[in-house]
């Protein structure tokens, strides 16, 4: 994939994949069908950031609500996502990609949690790109725990209140779950819905946003790239007057 004609790659970008479903349905298969061939649109996507030189990809992949789906799906999914997990460690430790979860993972099985934690401990010392998961989440819930994270904190050390009232907004970055990562440059989400459900709504407050109406295992090298070329083409002034 040539990125002759990209300039300004962003730090990070954000995909919330949706469309799997669909995509199984049209071709006369069941919806686990559609997440199976997602995994090889997250490796093309993981390929292509690698090669474009963006410094964080991250991806939406199970959000709180989606433990609301039928169980058979929900089991399907998460053993999917242990298999490919173990099946991708060997090309992201050779490509240079930190491995990060991010989300409620005590709503997880502790099979699955160790094989998280063995997948980010394996790649904690990568530094060409960091693939965030963001696996039983929502923004809600994300600023929700960051709120009693402040609480607890201005209850066990009294004489903080004064400093944790005068916070600013930046400040308050350090109770979230994505603390020490850049908030995404541009959130992509497939399949032709325009809405965020839930996701990263304080990391994203100046996102760009790209909504395109490829279907989630449809969205491959090609696609990334033409949304990198969208993303260049913004003008990014964050309220300010260029």
């Amino acid at each position: 994939m040539s990125t002759e004609s990209i300039s300004n790659i962003p730090v990070h970008v954000s995909l919330i994949m949706d469309g799997n479903g669909r995509w199984a349905k049209e071709r006369g298969q069941e919806r686990v069908y559609g997440h199976i061939e997602g995994v090889e649109s997250v490796r093309a996507c993981v390929e292509a950031a690698v090669q474009t030189g963006v410094r964080y990809l991250s991806l939406y992949a199970f959000s709180e609500e989606n433990w609301n789906r039928p169980q058979a799906e929900v089991t399907a999914l998460m053993e999917l996502m242990v298999k490919a997990m173990a099946a991708e460690m060997g090309i992201l430790n050779k490509n240079g990609v930190r491995f990060v979860v991010i989300g409620n993972r005590g709503r997880l099985s502790a099979e699955i949690n160790a094989s998280i934690d063995e997948c980010m401990d394996m790649t904690a010392d990568n530094d060409v790109l960091t693939l965030i998961v963001f696996l039983s989440y929502s923004g809600k819930w994300d600023i929700l725990q960051a709120a009693k994270k402040m609480a607890a904190e201005m209850l066990e050390f009294p004489e903080k209140v004064d400093s944790i009232l005068e916070m600013g907004v930046d400040g308050f970055d350090r109770y979230l779950v994505t603390a020490g990562i850049p908030d995404p440059d541009l959130i992509v989400r497939t399949s032709g819905e325009s809405r965020l459900s839930n996701y990263l709504l304080w990391q994203g407050a100046y996102s760009e946003l790209l909504f395109v109406d490829t279907l989630w295992p449809d969205f491959r090298k090609e696609e990334f790239r033409k949304a990198l070329e969208s993303y260049a083409k913004r003008d990014r002034r964050y309220g300010k007057v260029k």
